[in-house]
């Protein structure tokens, strides 16, 4: 009795693995990105980076103009 239920709980979750597979494939499809929004944008990477190899200004600094903490600028870097 326990196999049927086990093998109906597995057919089950089969059917959620297909149909969200799916429906993230959908989405794609549509031009939807998943996951969490960048912080900066590509031209702002490039500005901290230009102002990080010129040594203008320190990485708190930059952080600071831009609205980000050091440690999102240092992994931008």
């Amino acid at each position: 009795m326990f196999h049927v239920f086990s093998a109906l709980a597995q057919f089950e979750r089969d059917l959620v693995i297909e149909r969200t597979t799916a429906g993230l494939a959908a989405a794609r499809a549509r031009g939807r990105v998943g996951g969490r929004p960048k912080k900066l944008t590509e031209q702002q990477v490039a500005t901290a980076r230009s102002l990080y190899e010129a040594k203008t200004m320190t990485v708190s600094e930059i952080g600071r103009v831009l609205g980000v903490s050091r440690s999102t600028i240092y992994r931008a870097l």
